[in-house]
């Protein structure tokens, strides 16, 4: 059975609502558990989806997202969902001091996770025909391995990237305000 545009926007609409029980219930932590948990050090890999969403875009439209979703979703969703996540990325960065797991257990997170995606893209190509992207229909299946390869490599980059720059920012606050604190020697 193929998916067709009403029971994707219902399920959209299912997660977007999910989304927003999930970033409530992320209000009321204490200020140490920020914005996504356990998970909140995935929040640079969001910049995976904006670079590599408008990347193909740019290249060709239809590969990604074809004009057909045009009637479905409007424009201003498409950036809210593609565009407007890299100022937030940006600001959380800045605003947030995240505390990263060891290394190894973040890049090993974010292998899981992205093994799990790219299973579950199969899965639903499996099962309706259709590939989620359209973009994976006309590539062949080593130009498939290869994307999905070198996707996770980029996302492990993204992470370690988000990881030295939380460090780097919050590092440098914290020496400022160790240096504020200090008695001056006169």
């Amino acid at each position: 059975m193929a998916l067709v545009p009403c029971q994707v926007l219902r399920a959209a609409i299912l997660l977007s609502y999910c989304s927003i029980l999930c970033n409530y219930k992320a209000i009321e932590m204490p200020s140490h558990q920020t914005y996504g948990g356990s998970w909140k050090f995935l929040t640079f890999i969001d910049l995976f989806v904006v670079a590599v969403f408008w990347i193909i875009y740019a290249y060709d439209r239809e590969m990604i997202y074809p004009k057909l979703l045009d009637n479905f979703i409007p424009g201003w969703l498409n950036h809210g969902m593609h565009t407007t996540v890299l100022p937030f990325i940006l600001i959380e960065m800045r605003t947030s001091h995240h505390a990263y797991p060891s290394r190894s257990s973040g890049l090993a997170a974010i292998c899981t996770f992205s093994v799990g995606y790219i299973l579950w893209v199969c899965w639903v190509h499996h099962v309706t025909g259709m590939w989620v992207y359209p973009f994976l229909e006309h590539i062949g299946p080593g130009a498939r391995i290869v994307f999905f390869g070198s996707t996770t490599v980029l996302m492990n980059f993204l992470y370690l990237l988000g990881e030295v720059l939380n460090n780097y920012i919050w590092d440098t606050q914290r020496s400022m305000e160790e240096e504020k604190e200090k008695p001056k020697l006169e």
